[in-house]
């Protein structure tokens, strides 16, 4: 009863001229129009801030979804006036998706946004700034110019990084701005924090990418910063730092030099003996050994690191750098960083593969270690196959063409025929170039012409034919094979290939060749256009060879051609006509047709599709599709003489603070050494340390007069920075004053030095220069066995870590072997040899201990080189009747050694040293410790030198790792028995580890 009655009303209501739409149960219910998005309307429209908030992220969110919620616009931009500064932040959000879209109602809150650049919140200002330069109205490109101006003075990075994104889209809204925004972009660029620099460069690179001036002062900046800025802005500034850099340095692979200061010799020396001696020094009088400009080297070694970033894009960004931009010989750099990236998506596969085989076009050598990488897996799509198999032909040598052979013929049995033909034309490819492998190579793809697969068969026959013509007559019994099979085989192109064979060397088959072309006659009418072309090709040749029994098969060949349904068969049917059948019109051709038809033809050389794609930047869109692509610039040529580097060169004003004095300027007269930014030949140029500190500040921060122990220190120190700058360029030198680093110094030797030094000297340690013997030497006393009683048969061996300079080689570690007898018996030629060291370590032992008598004592010092590898060492312990397998583990505080730094230094080198570099962890003292003991407690556990610090309750310790030599730098905040750790390194494991270590040690006291 009630059913009908509602009925009735619903019936009422419609005969009323009542909305039916209202109604949830009538069929417009599920209309688009019903009462879409309405609550969201009435919440946007409410007092109550929470409610508004709930609808902003429904609204966000459906937007995140890709649902149009472009009619909710007038709800939401309503209150952009919100007090609220969470919805102020969501509608921000909204109305930089929709803003481009509802221009005229975006441009009624034009007033709201530009108060909201001016709110405390720099989120707001951002989200403001951005929602501004979205609207794409030229009428307001005055209103965004003005607010990008007054945002590139804001105190927030994050509002100018904005500002810094709005250039491009104001710029393409109204170009004619171009100088107003290029002066912005000359103060953005200025700007020296790390979350500024990608959006700058790129809109460098949008707006005025040939304005390199504006660079110049900011290149060395750029460089330092590159490995903290955000992974996508690394990208733009090292393509663009390609780009200066193939304008403002020299060819670093010009006139074959290495770009270290050497030219590349022959392999033998011998060969240039026999040159004659006064033209050789005619010659190196007169050439210009290429020198690497240290900006240019600057620009490589701050890449180097990125080349472990975990964005396939940064690696790939390095990588074209090192092609287009280092030495050949640094190439092998960028290797081992391609193939982890071959491990990623198979998207990342494809690019890092195609740049792969461009390259291993011109450097085969540097990726034949990594061979089995590019090996085909089961899982791989065709087309990452076919790039993995392009590269394994451009590596195959007369060494791995065995190896590769045996990889192609699993290839040829796969289900995918496009793989599988590739293979075979790899195959051919292999057997062309190295003559060695031809013959088996064409035993191999005979054999695979009695496959059923019709595409296998028809590839392997193209493959044949050009190998053949290599050397036809050595294999006339192939090409009889190949006219036997004419009939059974189905692929055009293979059919083509036998008859072209056929009529090529027809005089190797006599017999045979007339019956093949008796056979094409009857089935002319039937084949494809490109297999009709050679039997025509066969007919003419087979007339000029044996015209006998070829003459009427030929003409009953070429009337059928005649009335052929293609217009090419036919006219090709009449060229050839009149060059064979003299009796006929043109017979003045006929005595050229032996010259035109059989004339010798070389053999074809097949060459890679990615032979000639090194013309094309590497890593970009255009070399994958090699061409052209849109946008695409070419990179610059190197200058035939590089521009004046002075331009990078920055004068930066001098600060006073407190403690320092001002630096005396250098006399005109008094010749001043120079050192280059970072550059590799620093020991033949300064006598700047690491540190950052020179000879010259030592010299104005003292006294006027030094005496010559002074000047022994200075050269001291100069021999030091030499052996630190030789690091980055590849070579090993032995460090002079290594044992005087290390070894501490007596007190009575140092009273004797001390009263030794003048008084102008002493005085200099009042502005805190006495920072190089403010380090106290600690002996680590803990001693580890390593051989016990037991399993030594009564020999026992401990060794420990005496912190004093090696004297076998100042990269190795000292460790002092104590060998005890506590047994009853002699133990006779004890000696300790490492016969399976890891790669890179290396080892010093003692000489042969000849006897121990039971109770005696022997204390050995060895020299160990563990690369700066935290891993254990397996040695042998041996005696003339046994021999024991030993377990040597380093400390990682011993794998350092000190090295006196000033503060200054200290603090731009821990500048340097950021990102990726710098490990932070927090330790809890059980014990408060005060001043210098909490200082000796550090550098009991890690061999380091403390550093003057002028921050209270800050200690700083400096050292370098004893083999690489690698700055190691540590920062100990303590508050009360909270103690926040810093660890600065190069090398990244040392650097977590010693902080672990440090922060367990400092945990037990």
């Amino acid at each position: 009863m009630s059913y009908n009655a509602s009925g009735a009303e619903r019936a009422l209501s419609a005969g009323s001229g009542e909305d039916a739409s209202v109604d949830p149960s009538s069929s417009t219910f599920f209309s688009g129009d019903y009462k879409k998005n309405d609550d969201l309307k009435q919440m946007l429209d409410s007092s109550k801030d929470q409610l508004k908030l709930e609808a902003m992220k429904r609204i966000v969110g459906m937007v995140a979804k890709g649902k149009d919620a472009s009619d909710l616009f007038p709800a939401v931009v309503k209150n952009v006036v919100s007090k609220n500064s969470e919805v102020k932040k969501l509608v921000f959000v909204y109305l930089m998706r929709y803003a481009e879209e509802q221009q005229d109602l975006a441009l009624l809150s034009i007033s709201t946004f530009q108060r909201a650049l001016k709110d405390p919140n720099q989120l707001i200002r951002a989200s403001a700034l951005r929602v501004l330069s979205s609207i794409r109205v030229p009428i307001i490109s005055p209103i965004m110019m003005i607010a990008i101006k007054d945002s590139v003075q804001d105190m927030s990075p994050y509002v100018r990084k904005t500002a810094a994104n709005a250039i491009p889209k104001l710029y393409s809204l109204d170009p004619e701005l171009k100088d107003e925004l290029v002066q912005v972009i000359e103060k953005l660029l200025a700007d020296k924090t790390t979350l500024v620099a990608g959006s700058v460069v790129t809109a460098f690179e949008e707006v005025c990418p040939d304005r390199i001036d504006l660079i110049h002062k900011n290149y060395r900046k750029l460089c330092n910063l590159l490995v903290d800025v955000d992974e996508w802005g690394q990208v733009m500034i090292i393509s663009m730092l390609t780009r200066y850099a193939r304008t403002q340095f020299a060819d670093p692979n010009k006139d074959g030099t290495n770009g270290d200061g050497t030219a590349e010799r022959p392999f033998y020396d011998d060969e240039a003996e026999h040159s004659d001696a006064s033209e050789d020094k005619e010659e190196s009088a007169a050439a210009k050994v290429y020198m690497m400009d240290p900006d240019h080297r600057l620009l490589l070694r701050n890449t180097k690191p990125l080349l472990q970033s975990r964005n396939a894009a940064v690696v790939m960004a390095v990588v074209q750098l090192y092609y287009h931009c280092a030495p050949s010989s640094e190439l092998i750099n960028v290797v081992r960083p391609m193939v982890r990236l071959l491990r990623s998506h198979r998207e990342v596969q494809s690019v890092v593969l195609s740049n792969v085989a461009t390259m291993a076009q011109k450097y085969k050598n540097y990726f034949e270690p990594h061979l089995k990488s590019f090996y085909v897996r089961s899982n791989d799509p065709t087309h990452v196959r076919l790039l993995k198999l392009e590269i394994l032909t451009s590596l195959a040598t007369e060494s791995s063409i065995s190896t590769i052979l045996r990889e192609f013929q699993t290839y040829v049995t796969s289900s995918d025929k496009e793989f599988a033909a590739a293979t075979i034309q790899a195959i051919g490819r292999c057997a062309t170039r190295i003559s060695e492998v031809t013959d088996p190579c064409l035993t191999g793809l005979v054999n695979l012409m009695s496959k059923k697969d019709e595409t296998v068969v028809g590839e392997s026959v193209v493959v044949i034919k050009r190998l053949l013509q290599l050397e036809p007559k050595n294999h006339a019994d192939i090409i009889k094979h190949m006219a036997k099979l004419v009939n059974t085989i189905v692929v055009p192109m293979a059919r083509a290939s036998i008859l072209w064979l056929i009529g090529e060397y027809s005089e190797l088959v006599p017999k045979i060749a007339p019956d093949v072309l008796r056979n094409m006659a009857k089935t002319f009418v039937g084949e494809d256009d490109i297999v009709k072309l050679q039997i025509l090709n066969l007919a003419t040749k087979l007339m000029i060879t044996n015209h006998k029994q070829t003459h009427v098969l030929a003409q009953y060949v070429f009337n059928l051609a005649k009335y052929d349904a293609s217009y090419d068969i036919r006219d090709r049917a009449r060229l050839l006509r009149a060059m064979i059948f003299p009796a006929e019109k043109g017979a003045g051709l006929a005595k050229y047709a032996k010259k035109v038809f059989l004339a010798s033809k070389p053999a074809p050389m097949p060459e890679s599709s990615y032979k000639d794609r090194d013309s094309l930047q590497l890593g970009s869109l255009s070399l994958m599709i090699n061409q052209k692509a849109s946008g695409y610039r070419e990179l610059p040529p190197f200058p035939d003489a590089p521009p004046d580097p002075s331009v990078r060169n920055v004068v930066e004003p001098v600060t006073w603070t407190a403690g320092t004095k001002k630096k005396k300027p250098v006399k005109a007269g008094k010749a001043e050494k120079e050192k280059a930014f970072y550059s590799d030949d620093d020991e033949s140029e300064s006598t700047e340390g690491p540190d950052g500190s020179s000879a010259e500040e030592a010299e104005d921060s003292g006294a006027e007069e030094k005496d010559e122990d002074d000047e022994d220190e200075e050269s001291t120190e100069e021999e030091s920075s030499e052996s630190d700058s030789d690091e980055d360029s590849g070579t090993s030198q032995v460090i002079p004053n290594a044992a005087a680093m290390l070894v501490p110094r007596t007190a009575d030797a140092r009273q004797a030095a001390s009263e030794s030094r003048p008084a102008a000297v002493a005085a200099s340690s009042i502005f805190g220069l006495d920072s190089v013997v403010s380090g106290q030497h600690v002996v680590a006393e803990q001693e580890y066995e390593f051989l016990n009683r037991i399993t030594g048969g009564g020999l026992v061996a401990a060794y420990r870590f005496p912190r004093t300079a090696c004297l076998h080689s100042p990269r190795m570690v000292a460790v002092e072997v104590r060998l005890t007898n506590q047994g009853s018996e002699e133990v006779k030629a004890i000696k300790l040899t490492g016969s399976k060291l890891p790669s890179g370590v290396q080892l010093a032992s003692f000489n042969e201990i000849a006897l121990l008598a039971p109770n005696g004592s022997s204390m050995q010092t060895i020299g160990l080189n563990l690369n700066d590898s935290t891993q254990p060492v397996n040695l042998e312990v041996c005696t003339a009747e046994r021999q024991f397998a030993v377990t040597l583990k380093a400390p990682v505080g011993e794998l350092v050694a000190p090295k006196p730094l000033q503060e200054t230094a200290f603090n731009e080198a821990q500048a340097k040293l950021r990102g990726m570099n710098e490990t932070s962890s927090a330790a809890t003292l059980r014990n408060p410790l005060q001043g210098q003991e909490f200082a000796k407690a550090v550098v009991r556990i890690v061999n380091l030198i403390q550093v003057p610090s002028s921050e209270s309750q800050t200690f700083k310790f400096s050292g370098q790792t004893v083999s690489g030599q690698s700055a190691v730098l540590v920062a100990c905040k303590v508050n009360a028995n909270q103690v926040q750790l810093t660890v600065n390194c190069d090398k990244l494991v040392i650097g977590s580890m010693l902080a672990k270590e440090l922060k367990e040690a400092l945990e037990r006291l």
